[in-house]
């Protein structure tokens, strides 16, 4: 469920019309319903509930806008971060040190010495080689950093081939046959605490199976640690549950997921970690942009947009779908190519869909965009940096600007020689 809905034939971000904000702010721009993080934040929580210890750690990566992290805190979320740029955005948002998760293959030896300054919960390690940096910096700076080992289960995810991360040749994780061996050898070095294994195979998963089978490895790999008298008192579960893009997709539920969960781990004894991401942001944003012009094709008529690649990328990168509607609809519906304006051909929302009737001026929005949207845009082209906006109720705000091109052009410098 979300929160944006035709209200009087025009489409609403709760109680704003979509087509007012527009006109404030300009096209393209990202919408977030505030109420809709909320509630989706709520339900993943009360779905895990029925585990005996939980730290919910939100994946930072897929929506990393200060005004979102700060609206999850206040819902009791920790911050799942891949760079140290992630984690002064998680504690500038008020998320305790305490909460924040540090994982991601490649952190700098700068990014650990500044994690282990803050003073973060965990520390997801990806190999023997970075669990050795870490103990010799932590022991230098007479501190210890606790720490989980992030195991490659190889297990098949069964998603996009760019975001699963479980599989052998995948470069996430340590290989599952040699994780007790790191592990143990870690364990005995000073200035780390080996304190639980770490796992996550992808993103946008449609079925649990996958899943719970490399849960129930994770699961015989604690065994076999403890029974080597190493301590175990973690288990990082990671994210990967997916949303529908389409209206007919159906996916897990949080209370099916943690029903699986529960039911592997019922004698693990240790304290569960999860690091949902898209499940909680995803179906809250919007991409709201205006029709330049519609160009006659060969096939079918261009709607070409003012949205582009820059501002949301993972058509391209992914072929993934996005719903497209008009703002305004006007009853009627055609088959038409949607791209942007962006020089490449890969600059392409959809090819030959049936959507609603659109015309030069017109607004549209492509749905579920509020994870994996403005975190991966850019300035391709020379174009705008995409604004973002928040919404509760009656009111709304900017909640990130629009970086001009002039402002761009501004942080760049020509050398004297050139002059």
């Amino acid at each position: 469920m979300d929160h944006f809905a035709y209200q009087n034939g025009v489409l609403h971000a709760e109680n704003i019309p979509v087509s007012a904000i527009a006109r404030e702010v300009g096209t393209p721009v990202y919408i977030y319903s505030a109420a809709t993080l909320s509630r989706h934040a709520r339900v993943f929580k009360q779905a895990l509930s029925v585990l005996p210890s939980v730290h919910i750690a939100f994946a930072v990566k897929s929506n990393p806008n200060l005004a979102v992290l700060k609206l999850l805190a206040s819902e009791g979320y920790g911050a799942d971060v891949v760079s140290a740029g992630e984690m002064d955005r998680a504690l500038a948002a008020g998320i305790p040190a305490q909460g924040v998760v540090f994982s991601g293959v490649g952190k700098t030896a700068d990014e650990l010495t500044r994690a282990l300054k803050a003073g973060i919960g965990q520390f997801n390690i990806e190999s023997e080689e970075e669990g050795v940096e870490l103990a010799e910096l932590a022991a230098a700076l007479g501190l210890t950093a606790r720490a989980a080992l992030r195991v490659n289960p190889d297990v098949d995810a069964g998603t996009h081939a760019k975001i699963s991360t479980g599989m052998a040749d995948n470069k996430f994780g340590v290989a599952y046959d040699r994780a007790a061996g790191i592990y143990a050898r870690l364990s005995a070095l000073d200035g780390i605490e080996m304190r639980g294994l770490a796992v996550h195979i992808g993103s946008q998963l449609s079925k649990l199976e996958p899943l719970e089978a490399a849960f129930a490895k994770m699961g015989d790999l604690m065994r076999a640690i403890r029974a080597d008298g190493h301590s175990v008192t973690h288990m990082d579960l990671g994210g990967g549950l997916g949303v529908p893009y389409k209206a007919e997709d159906v996916f897990p539920s949080p209370d099916d997921y943690a029903a699986m969960v529960a039911r592997v781990t019922a004698d693990w004894g240790v304290t569960l970690m999860f690091e949902p991401g898209r499940v909680i942001a995803g179906n809250s944003g919007i991409l709201v942009t205006e029709v330049v012009r519609v160009k006659q094709g060969v096939n079918a008529p261009f709607v070409i947009v003012d949205a582009a690649m820059n501002d949301l990328a993972r058509p391209a990168l992914y072929g993934s779908w996005h719903d497209f509607l008009a703002v305004e609809p006007k009853g009627e519906v055609f088959t038409a190519n949607i791209v942007g304006p962006i020089c490449e051909s890969s600059d392409t929302f959809a090819m030959g869909r049936q959507i609603d009737h659109v015309e030069k001026g017109d607004l549209a929005v492509f749905r579920t965009a509020g994870a994996y949207g403005a975190t991966m845009a850019n300035t391709y082209n020379s174009r705008a940096l995409v604004p973002e906006v928040m919404v509760s109720g009656d009111q709304w705000a900017i909640v990130a600007n629009r970086i001009d091109p002039a402002a761009i052009l501004a942080a760049e410098q020509v050398p004297d020689w050139l002059k």
